[in-house]
Parts: structure tokens; C-alpha cells; sequence
């Protein structure tokens, strides 16, 4: 599967355990994303056209209305890197 570079940095980022919190309007469409890291820092390559692609290909899924996490076909899609670079 192709995944772009923003893609694969942001299945990286949620594969050690980092989450995906999303921001509604008054309808409940999403309108901005915010991928958090495990360390706490904000992942600038989340953009909502990429969330859009990773929820699409099924690749980040959340459950119970929590926060959107990997799956275990986007652990599979990851490729490993070093220092997420």
C-alpha cells in the first residue's frame, strides 16, 4: 500500500502511542485534527485531508467516541523508523 510521507509520520507517531483528537463544528462535521504524541507534543503532518486518507483506508479507527488510535492495519502499513525521520 502507498502511504505518503505526512501518512507514514502520523501512523509512526500513533504506533508509539500517540492519539488523534478531532475538533467539531456545531453540525458535528470535523473541521481540525490534532494528532498528540505520546510525549505530549502536537504532530504539525496531521492535517484533516491526511486523517481523512487514514480513516479511509481503515488504518486509524476510534472507539466508543474516545480518541482515533492505529489498528492493526496500520501497524502493519508503518514502516519502522529509528527517530521517525
Amino acid at each position: 500500500m502507498n502511504i505518503s510521507k505526512n501518512e507514514q509520520r502520523t501512523l509512526h507517531a500513533l504506533a508509539q502511542g500517540g492519539r488523534i483528537l478531532q475538533i467539531k463544528d456545531d453540525r458535528g462535521d470535523i473541521i481540525a485534527v490534532d494528532c498528540i504524541t505520546r510525549d505530549g507534543w502536537r504532530l504539525a503532518d496531521c492535517t484533516p485531508g491526511v486523517f481523512r486518507k487514514l480513516r479511509k483506508r481503515r488504518l486509524i479507527r476510534s472507539e466508543g467516541g474516545g480518541p482515533y488510535r492505529v489498528t492493526r492495519g496500520g501497524l502493519a502499513a508503518v514502516r519502522a523508523q529509528v527517530d521517525n525521520r
